[in-house]
């Protein structure tokens, strides 16, 4: 017997305190791993929060125990509710913890020979190729030390004609040195090192051209492996009838989940117009698929009513054999387990899916993987769909249409706002955008997704019959076409989306309480629903106001550790800001993807980019050296300076040393009175060392923006 608030939502009360266990649990491991061994991660194994998490549960079956003993006394019922908490509280830790102490690795200082297979299909990069691999263990002779379990790793090979011919199960040797993955240290960054240890990563490395060599290739295969094989087999196809560039990409992400084909203008486009969701599988691909399997079993159905049972259990069957063919990504699993329990529900239709469902679903889905729940995927469909399921019945009862279409049209259009009132916060905390014509947008593309899915699964019918397919295939490649054109051309409408916005987490938390109580109080209007309402509102809005406030720019310098663009950024307390490049050919765009964050967090408009001379009141860049707040910086990259005499040295604040200056500081001290060296990432280990002695040699202070990570300087 559990306590009354148990009842009404019983696997939405589970999963609260479940999933603040697997929030606490990951933020002990990462915190344990950064404050006692931030760059050897696997010394602090043994700090693990396992422990405390069984002593949790223990607390949670004893009170249970005390609440069975005294059963008979009411004031002491609360007893159930804790314990349940408690016991769901130290089992999401406790798993949390326990997944994440798999990625955990004995790194070395020195390199090493391992032993290693491909496990999925090497990707091309712009420079390299990255390779998934299994470690096996590390080679001593000819001998293979083996592993209990093997850590994923990411090795990095050279883009050249020896690694291309790289494929999926060769087993390799490979002489280089793994490194825990880490983070930039540039502010407001994606967390990369969260992310890849959340998703399986131990390490990361790069191995040069004759450091490794292929010594077998294994031909046994997981059930992922076979899955990504039938999927490639199905773009193949795509490919093999004639689909190319921006259609191949979207049929094959629309059928089978494949997004490695889109482009960055692809994705820029459906971003924009607020596409992006018929991109990644979800319940919308899966509902069409589901309604699709429903119709063709309804004709048997009306013959043979016994027949029902086993319609059903055959299109449960062909939904988790989609997800498996699709990799089983969280979405799709949430969506297929929503569809299965949908059509078990068939069977007692008096009994509809509720939010408890939707709640159950999560549950299950994070006791089989509890990391799932930091996936952007699994937040935005849940989100979305738990909007649609609170919020849409309440839209759609607002106006009585009796018309079919104009029906479909604002069912669809009910629909649409209710997902985007729930997964607005969420995309604007990880996209810093907001779609403004997305009504526009799901009119037009959900009908034609509906077009294009089923007449893909038609082509897919045909492929016994290839002149038919090949046929059929221009008319699906015209609805591709039509569908892509009409999304760039909303695109272009004026003010179609709204970039560089900001929010943080708190806020997040906050403006959720808020639709709750929003929620709330017009299902039940009482004074108290209002109030809490009114009081989340204020406590909103003054956060979002002091945290404006404090993210304010200031005067200032910044140094930021992004490879191939060495620059200085100087920053005005008005907003303006100048960043002044060594290279005549910087590559800004990786800089405005990896600092965009921190200056839509800050307020800042688009920097002005500087790479010739340069000269306003209060900022001067001259000869590659930047005048600006009282300081000096010179931008060091080529031997300009090489065989210079000065008649009295200039005094340089901060010396920027980047990669192309393959010279010595004491060359420079003719010339200048260097202050304070900054070493830049995109120099070599063996560059930054020898400039590092020659600092210490002469009293000067250095400063590797490899190992520190950004450096912000306020003026």
């Amino acid at each position: 017997m559990i306590i009354n608030s148990l009842q009404r939502h019983p696997f939405l009360r589970l999963l609260m305190p479940f999933a603040g266990g697997i929030i606490c649990g990951d933020a002990h491991f990462f915190h344990q791993r950064t404050e006692f061994s931030p760059e050897f991660p696997a010394e602090v194994s043994c700090l693990s929060f396992d422990y405390l998490s069984v002593w949790i549960c223990a607390a949670g079956f004893f009170l249970l125990f005390l609440a069975y003993v005294f059963s008979n006394s009411y004031r002491l019922n609360w007893l159930y509710g804790v314990s349940v908490f408690l016991c769901c509280f130290g089992l999401g830790a406790g798993m949390a913890e326990e997944r994440l102490h798999l990625t955990d690795f004995s790194f070395s200082d020195k390199t090493e020979i391992y032993q290693a297979v491909i496990r999925e299909k090497p990707e091309i990069k712009e420079r390299s190729i990255l390779c998934r691999v299994q470690l096996e263990g590390k080679v001593n002779g000819e001998t293979v030390q083996k592993k209990e379990h093997g850590n994923t790793v990411l090795l990095y090979f050279p883009k050249d004609s020896v690694s291309a011919v790289l494929c999926r199960g060769d087993k390799l040797w490979v002489h280089t040195r793994l490194v825990p993955p880490a983070n930039n240290g540039n502010p407001d960054e994606f967390d990369y090192m969260r992310y890849l240890i959340r998703k399986g990563g131990s390490a990361t490395a790069y191995v040069p051209a004759g450091h490794w060599k292929v010594v077998g290739h294994g031909v046994s295969r997981t059930f992922r492996q076979i899955a990504s094989d039938y999927r490639e087999k199905v773009v193949n196809l795509y490919r093999h009838l004639g689909f190319q560039r921006d259609n191949l990409a979207v049929l094959s992400a629309l059928t089978v989940g494949d997004k490695e084909n889109l482009s960055e203008d692809i994705q820029e486009t459906y971003s924009v117009a607020g596409a992006s969701h018929v991109l990644a599988l979800s319940g919308l691909h899966i509902g069409f698929l589901y309604a699709l399997l429903l119709f063709l079993m309804s004709f048997i159905w009306k013959r043979w009513a016994f027949f029902k049972p086993c319609g059903l259990l055959f299109i449960i069957l062909f939904l988790w054999a989609f997800a498996f063919l699709t990799g089983f990504s969280s979405s799709v699993v949430r969506s297929v387990i929503m569809f299965s329990l949908l059509a078990v529900s068939c069977l007692q239709p008096e009994k509809p899916l509720t939010l408890n469902t939707l709640a159950a679903t999560a549950f299950l889905m994070l006791l089989y993987n509890p990391l799932w729940l930091f996936d952007v995927g699994f937040q935005l469909s849940f989100a979305a769909v738990a909007s649609i399921l609170l919020i849409q019945p309440k839209l759609y009862s607002l106006f009585s249409v009796k018309r079919r279409a104009l029906r479909y049209i604002w069912g669809l259009l009910t629909v649409s706002i209710a997902a985007q009132i729930g997964t607005a916060p969420l995309v604007i905390l990880y996209f810093s955008r907001f779609s403004t014509h997305f009504l526009l947008t799901n009119l037009w593309v959900i009908p034609m997704v509906t077009l294009i899915l089923y007449s893909a699964i038609f082509l897919l019918i045909l492929t016994p019959f290839p002149f038919l397919q090949y046929g059929f295939a221009s008319v699906v490649n015209t609805l591709l076409n039509t569908q892509n054109s009409v999304l760039r051309w909303i695109e272009q409408l004026p003010a179609s989306s709204i970039d560089g916005l900001w929010i943080d987490r708190w806020e997040i938390v906050l403006f959720y309480l808020f639709l709750m109580f929003l929620y709330r109080s017009l299902v039940i209007c009482t004074v108290r629903s209002v109030y809490w309402m009114l009081c989340c509102l204020l406590f909103l809005t003054t956060y979002h106001v002091v945290s404006v406030n404090l993210s304010s720019p200031c005067r200032s310098l910044a140094f930021y550790n992004v490879r191939n663009c060495p620059a200085v950024h100087c920053l005005a307390a008005d907003g303006k800001s100048w960043l002044a490049c060594a290279d005549s050919l910087p590559d800004i765009s990786r800089l405005h993807r990896t600092l965009a964050p921190s200056w839509n967090h800050q307020h800042l408009s688009i920097p002005k980019t500087l790479t010739t001379d340069y000269s306003i009141p209060g900022f001067t860049f001259r000869n590659h050296i930047v005048a600006y707040g009282g300081k000096r910086i010179c931008l060091l990259h080529d031997s300009r300076w090489k065989n210079k005499t000065a008649k009295q040295p200039l005094i340089i604040d901060y010396l920027y040393i980047s990669k192309g200056y393959n010279g010595h500081i004491e060359e420079l001290t003719s010339l200048f009175r260097i202050r304070t060296v900054i070493l830049d990432a995109s120099l070599s280990d063996y560059r930054s060392d020898i400039l590092r002695n020659d600092c210490s040699r002469l009293a000067i202070s250095c400063i590797s923006l490899k190992e520190r990570g950004a450096l912000c300087i306020r003026l």
